[in-house]
């Protein structure tokens, strides 16, 4: 009988260790892209480029709300290491500004695709606010700045959260429930979709184009 329980007993074990080898398998799969590092995330007003042309026309630069985060990723994998780059990285962006037609506040949502990321490298990724938007939120061609009540960015490769990083609140503010999303009304724009798209080039990571 003992003979039969000390058996039971070291086939259980295998089965448990059996399985924790699997679980840590599946651990380090899910862990494999290394992890990222978000930092310099900054809010400003910027004021309309002024481009000449062949006809100059008389306008008074508006101010822009620019949002913007340095992000360093490790390579996770020799082929990565190799290349030097990752094909896409995949940046989350949050800003919590004053309802304009209340109390509390609302959130603001981008999701921009940045493609052929250099590894180990600081890039930037950064989302913007026109200056007509900002007027109907603030009512102010000045105010953009100090709307801002919180921003929120995260960073994902291949579907997985790499980083992420918050100002003026706690990480994953943006997760609330109680926070209505009104980025149709007041769309953030990424930088390719603005009169800066030509400006400051090599400093931004590259915006994959709609098909």
């Amino acid at each position: 009988m003992k003979h039969r329980f000390a058996s039971i007993r070291r086939s259980a074990l295998a089965s448990v260790a059996a399985s924790a080898a699997v679980l840590s398998l599946l651990t380090a799969t899910a862990n494999a892209q290394g992890k990222g590092e978000v930092s310099n995330v900054t809010f400003d007003n910027i004021p309309s480029p002024e481009v000449q042309s062949g006809k100059a026309k008389a306008f008074k630069p508006k101010d822009w709300l620019e949002v913007e985060a340095g992000i360093k990723i490790p390579a996770a994998n020799a082929e990565q290491k190799k290349a030097g780059f990752i094909n896409q990285v995949t940046v989350k962006w949050y800003v919590a500004v004053k309802n304009p037609e209340g109390k509390g506040v609302i959130k603001l949502s981008k999701t921009i695709n940045h493609i052929n990321v250099p590894i180990d490298e600081e890039i930037f990724s950064s989302v913007y606010m026109s200056p007509s938007a900002l007027k109907r939120l603030t009512g102010s061609d000045k105010a953009s700045k100090g709307a801002v009540e919180a921003v929120g960015v995260e960073v994902l490769v291949d579907g997985e959260k790499v980083a992420q990083s918050a100002v003026k609140q706690k990480e994953g503010w943006w997760n609330a429930g109680s926070l209505s999303d009104q980025s149709d009304k007041f769309p953030l724009l990424n930088k390719d979709e603005t009169p800066f798209a030509m400006l400051w080039y090599d400093r931004y990571a590259e915006i994959q184009k709609e098909r």
